[in-house]
């Protein structure tokens, strides 16, 4: 999916060197990451964070909603099921699905995680508000350099 440098985000910002630098991609409904997360972002030995698996968690939910509906998305709440130990220095496929959008303003997401042996490591459910790229220009919650260089390319896809 088209991402800009234009923004700093931890997790999906190609110019954030202390980031995840995730990259998404679109199936017919739903968004595929890999990500090999670094040894430094790990909480015991050599497993993974469990602030690093929500943040994965929480972007790979955030996508869908960016793509499929073209809103900016905001966490609202998330839940998150930690299913198996998740290790640095190994490839993880990361998905993301829109579950239900019960009105105009907020969609049902959920994201899951798999080792390289694709094995169900992490599953999330989150809630998140959509906000058209008008209100988040309203909000500043984005620039009108950020909307312009973020959407525009969205919205050709």
């Amino acid at each position: 999916l088209p991402n800009t440098d234009t923004h700093n985000c931890f997790g999906c910002s190609p110019n954030n060197s202390a980031g995840l630098q995730m990259k998404f991609f679109a199936d017919k409904d739903s968004i595929i990451s890999w990500i090999t997360v670094p040894e430094h972002l790990c909480g015991w030995n050599n497993i993974v964070h469990g602030g690093i698996i929500s943040t994965i968690c929480d972007e790979a939910m955030s996508w869908p909603g960016i793509y499929f509906l073209k809103q900016i998305t905001l966490t609202k709440s998330i839940t998150i099921d930690f299913m198996k130990a998740i290790f640095v220095n190994n490839e993880l496929r990361v998905e993301g699905k829109i579950v239900d959008r019960n009105h105009k303003r907020e969609a049902i997401i959920e994201g899951m995680i798999y080792n390289h042996k694709e094995q169900l490591c992490a599953k999330s459910i989150g809630t998140f508000a959509l906000l058209s790229p008008d209100v988040a220009r309203r909000m500043r919650i984005m620039s009108d350099t950020n909307i312009k260089s973020f959407f525009e390319p969205l919205i050709q896809v």
